[in-house]
């Protein structure tokens, strides 16, 4: 059998090691440290954004907004339903209740109208959400404009998970830092890796001292173990922060390489009928973290799972699109505000392999299935 193409894997840049050997000699073989610090004034310098705390996840970050923004037991909070579950469950994790929002056909994110409807229902049900959740998925721009203002018009508070879209843009501001509060990721699939790590972002000073005091067990200034708050233990460690601080040096080369695989997969499908790219707006900058596409089988006459299940067959690894949030067991009881369109793409469409270290070999595997399973 081949070798396995990965859907996303690491790609290391060269200097991460550099990093983490100085932790080493330095001793800094513990929570925070140089390498945290360092980490943080270089992300934020990078996204243009005045503050940053590096943690442990993704997750850990969205969880962290949550409670910063005084989210609690009975509370509703807005969420996307087109994306991964860790959007969604820190909600839960604070009694809160999700109410998931559709997405629109052209970003795939959260549509600004059916947001509207939902604040608008909620508010007659006697219940004002206490925060909005806005993802951009697969590292496509929502249309930030509208729902900034529709967040601002109902004084609701929006958070920004841009777990995937590291690099992306919105009118040339980084994703991530036009809501009161932005989450990033550093899991092992995106487009840099801490192997495990996330950051939240903001230019709210108290946002992000009241994080790290949160993230570090919430312990008082005094020269014993305090604590008049619960805490967490959210904080990245210095040897992870490391590997960031080198990911980060080649960062705009990742979404270059990233946005060539998704001019390769275009190029390459060019003729084929009914199959749909997800595309930047204008105004838009997409880092193209996955390159996806929409099948449409009444047209091809193959289905997402006849292209997904021929590639397995070659041991390439492709993935179907995000269970929307509204259609998962677990959280079956949530109210949900649709329009169909995530439960279309999730039905039809595919994520192809978009590391930024694909091989022309590999391009000549996958351009070879593909054009055997399309038959063109």
């Amino acid at each position: 059998m081949n070798p396995k193409i990965w859907l996303s894997s690491p790609h290391m840049g060269g200097n991460e090691l550099k990093y983490v050997n100085e932790a080493f000699e330095t001793n800094w073989v513990a929570p925070l440290g140089p390498n945290v610090n360092s980490f943080e004034k270089e992300l934020a310098q990078y996204l243009n954004v005045k503050h940053c705390a590096a943690l442990t996840s993704g997750t850990a970050a969205i969880h962290l907004a949550l409670i910063i923004l005084g989210v609690k037991q009975g509370d509703e909070v807005i969420c996307q339903s087109f994306t991964f579950s860790a959007t969604a469950n820190p909600i839960v994790y604070q009694g809160a209740t999700p109410v998931f929002v559709d997405s629109e056909s052209e970003s795939w994110n959260m549509d600004p109208q059916l947001l509207e409807e939902a604040i608008k229902d909620r508010i007659r049900n006697g219940k004002t959400p206490k925060a909005i959740i806005v993802v951009q998925l697969y590292g496509m721009p929502a249309k930030m404009e509208e729902i900034l203002s529709i967040s601002q018009k109902y004084g609701i508070p929006l958070i920004e998970d841009a777990a995937e879209a590291l690099g992306s843009k919105y009118n040339g501001i980084s994703c991530g830092t036009m809501g009161c509060m932005g989450v990033l990721s550093f899991n092992g699939n995106k487009i840099i890796t801490t192997s495990g790590g996330g950051a939240l972002i903001s230019n709210n000073h108290d946002f992000i001292h009241k994080a790290r005091f949160l993230a570090t067990q919430a312990r008082d200034n005094a020269p014993h173990y305090q604590h008049s708050h619960i805490g967490y233990n959210y904080r990245m460690s210095n040897i992870v922060a490391g590997i960031g601080r080198g990911q980060l040096e080649v960062l705009d080369l990742r979404v270059k390489q990233r946005r060539d695989n998704n001019a390769f997969y275009r190029e390459l499908l060019k003729e084929v009928k009914g199959i749909t790219f997800h595309s930047e707006m204008p105004n838009t900058f997409s880092n193209f973290w996955l390159t996806t596409i929409i099948v449409d089988p009444k047209v091809t006459g193959v289905s997402r799972e006849d292209l997904r299940l021929g590639l397995e067959k070659d041991n390439i690894e492709s993935r179907p699109l995000w269970k929307p949030m509204h259609l998962q067991p677990v959280f079956s009881g949530a109210p949900s505000y649709t329009n169909g369109f995530s439960e279309y793409a999730f039905e039809n469409g595919l994520c192809l392999p978009s590391g930024s270290n694909l091989t022309e070999r590999e391009k000549e595997r996958i351009k070879f299935q593909l054009k055997s399973i399309l038959n063109f």
